[in-house]
C-alpha cells in the first residue's frame, strides 16, 4: 500500500492549516494498493518525538475499504454516516489534533492499516482499545511522515 497527501510530501513540513498554529484541520490523505480481503481501513497519527512519549494526534477507523481517500477537515464526531469512527487523541478530544510541538521540530507519522474486519469498537474509543481490536487483523500498512515546528 502507498499513503500520500496532496497537502505535503513524505518527509516535508505539514502546512499551517493542519496544525495548532493554523485551523487544526485534518489533512487530505489518499492511498492505493489496498489488499484483497480488506474490509475496513484505519489511520493512526502520532508524534514519537513528544517529551512525554508518543503523542497520539488522530485515531480514525472503520473507513470502508472501497474508499481511496479521506478529504481534509473531517468533522470531530465519533460516528459518521459513512460508517467511519474516530477515537480520542492524547488531549482526550475526539478526532484530529494537529501538530503542536512544545519545542523544536517533531515528526508526525500517519499510518494507514488495511484490516480484514469491521472493528467492534464504538466511536470515541481510546487508541489502546482500537489497537487491541486490530490485533491479528492487519493485512498491510503504509506510512506517511510530515514534520512541524512552531512558526
Amino acid at each position: 500500500m502507498k499513503l500520500t497527501s496532496t497537502a505535503f510530501e513524505n518527509g516535508a513540513e505539514i502546512p499551517l492549516p493542519y496544525t495548532c498554529d493554523g485551523s487544526d484541520f485534518s489533512p487530505p490523505l489518499e492511498w492505493e494498493g489496498v489488499p484483497e480481503g480488506a474490509e475496513t481501513l484505519a489511520v493512526i497519527c502520532d508524534d514519537p518525538d513528544a517529551p512525554a512519549g508518543t503523542w497520539t494526534h488522530w485515531v480514525i477507523y472503520n473507513i470502508p475499504s472501497a474508499a481511496f481517500r479521506l478529504a481534509a477537515k473531517i468533522p470531530a464526531m465519533a460516528d459518521h454516516a459513512s460508517g467511519l469512527c474516530q477515537g480520542l487523541n492524547s488531549w482526550g478530544r475526539l478526532g484530529y489534533g494537529g501538530p503542536c510541538p512544545p519545542s523544536g521540530r517533531h515528526r508526525y507519522f500517519f499510518t494507514l492499516y488495511a484490516l480484514d474486519c469491521v472493528l467492534d469498537v464504538e466511536g470515541g474509543a481510546s487508541r489502546a482499545k482500537v489497537e487491541k481490536a486490530m490485533q491479528g487483523h492487519v493485512l498491510a500498512s503504509a506510512k506517511l511522515m510530515g514534520t512541524y515546528a512552531h512558526h
